[in-house]
């Protein structure tokens, strides 16, 4: 299982034409593996081998690698010879739109882009543009987006932050060169599950939005603690900053109606992908009208841009409704199969790292997981640099992978179980840990 040769050919073969050989570096890794294909729960890469998959392209491909239902709905789209126009509305926008509000009746309205990136985009202008403020709060660890105003403080060390004293702000890590000095001013760095940090600074700045996933998934599976995201919705009605929802990774895996309709408070602005189209490229925006109707101010000044050649692209739209009429189609109980293969999991890997004799914690939500290397449920992505063995997590990640059971080889990203994984692949992957921990 450890032969890679072709897939670090690849890498060096692609390096010719592409800056680090890949095309999205986050997607870098050690070993880095070329997959060539992928049907349910398994992937194949160039060499031959095959592994139980648990990355899911970061999550997206809740129904499992090319859904034949999916597939199907793609495949009609191009039988029909819809087309890119570019001019006038089109049906599938239409009924994708309406189908999406149904199953998420926390939100008025959408509109459609390709990219979760430029729904976060979107979201951040409407908040600037209705309250008529800059500033926007961005969680340490947490991942809103390659954009100027949240790329900073990704997955930052404690060299590059120090040390966090609450309340307060970390300093602006930034996460690429070429973000303007001016836009660190404008943003607000603070711990997850931390109230006080948010009266902090809403008290010195005039704070347009706050933006967050409501459970911080970049850094493996942070819980809201009870309260808080209800106090958010606080702040937010009292000093009259937009609460805005990255249901990005969260949305769709979790709950037809979002990870919103799990914690009952509503955002006033809410951003989905990933899931919401099984691994095809959309991002949606949504939320309350009076906020997305800033889309459409008829005042020039009031207006928010919208525009993308691609978005609602007939193949990806086609691909989105088909993935919604399956998860919420009481016949398949996408749901209750993957919540029940996640208790099995949890359970089995609760028994096995309690054999091992160091410190552990299984963090999870419905079909994701994570495993902690560390005593307790972490709060906040501080609590995890402190505390979690990064360099145990990356040694068991590779093991798994030398056995068939491919997640991302790097330290507390998330495990994604998909509605196409059965419980006979539960029951392989259980084994294969066991193994795995043992030799290391």
């Amino acid at each position: 299982m450890t032969s890679w040769e072709q897939s670090s050919g690849v890498l060096l073969e692609n390096e010719n034409w592409i800056p680090g050989g890949i095309v999205s570096l986050n997607r870098k890794s050690d070993p880095n593996i070329c997959f060539v294909r992928g049907k349910g729960s398994r992937v194949q890469d160039i060499d031959g081998n095959e592994y139980i998959d648990y990355q899911a392209g970061f999550a997206a491909s809740f129904l499992g690698h090319n859904d034949p239902d999916v597939n199907a709905a793609v495949r009609n789209t191009l039988a029909e010879d819809q087309v890119l126009m570019g001019a006038g509305p089109t049906l599938l926008e239409g009924e994708f739109a309406k189908l999406f509000c149904a199953c998420v009746p926390t939100v008025d309205s959408i509109q459609i882009t390709t990219t979760g990136s430029e729904a976060t985009y979107h979201a951040i202008r409407i908040a600037r543009a209705a309250t008529k403020r800059e500033h926007v709060i961005v969680m340490q660890g947490g991942y809103n987006g390659w954009h100027n105003d949240v790329a900073c403080n990704v997955i930052s060390s404690l060299n590059d932050i120090g040390s966090y004293v609450s309340p307060g702000e970390y300093p602006y890590d930034a996460a690429s060169a070429g973000v303007p000095y001016g836009h660190s001013s404008l943003i607000h760095v603070i711990n997850y599950n931390d109230l006080d940090s948010v009266a902090y600074v809403v008290k010195r700045y005039p704070v347009a939005c706050i933006i967050l996933e409501p459970m911080l998934q970049n850094v493996g599976m942070i819980k809201p603690l009870p309260g808080y995201l209800e106090g958010l919705r606080k702040l937010a009605d009292e000093n009259g900053f937009l609460l805005i929802f990255d249901e990005v990774k969260t949305g769709f895996r979790h709950a037809l109606g979002g990870y919103q309709s799990i914690c009952d408070v509503q955002a006033d602005l809410s951003t989905f992908g990933k899931a919401l189209a099984n691994g095809y490229p959309v991002g949606v925006i949504g939320g309350k009208k009076k906020y997305m109707d800033y889309f459409i101010d008829p005042v020039k000044e009031n207006r928010v841009m919208i525009a993308g050649t691609y978005n609602a692209f007939p193949l990806t739209t086609a691909a989105a409704i088909a993935t919604l009429k399956k998860l919420s189609n009481p016949t398949f109980d996408v749901y209750g199969h993957v919540y029940k293969l996640g208790v099995i999991l949890e359970s089995g890997l609760n028994d096995i790292f309690s054999k091992l004799g160091r410190p552990f914690h299984i963090a999870r939500q419905g079909s994701a997981f994570c495993t902690y290397f560390m005593d307790h449920q972490p709060v906040d992505f501080h609590d995890i640099l402190a505390n979690h063995d990064f360099e145990f997590d990356v040694k068991y990640r590779k093991k798994l992978i030398e056995k068939g059971i491919f997640n991302f080889p790097a330290a507390i990203k998330q495990g994604s179980i998909s509605f196409a994984h059965t419980e006979e692949d539960i029951a392989v992957t259980l084994e294969k840990t066991k193994d795995a921990v043992n030799e290391i």
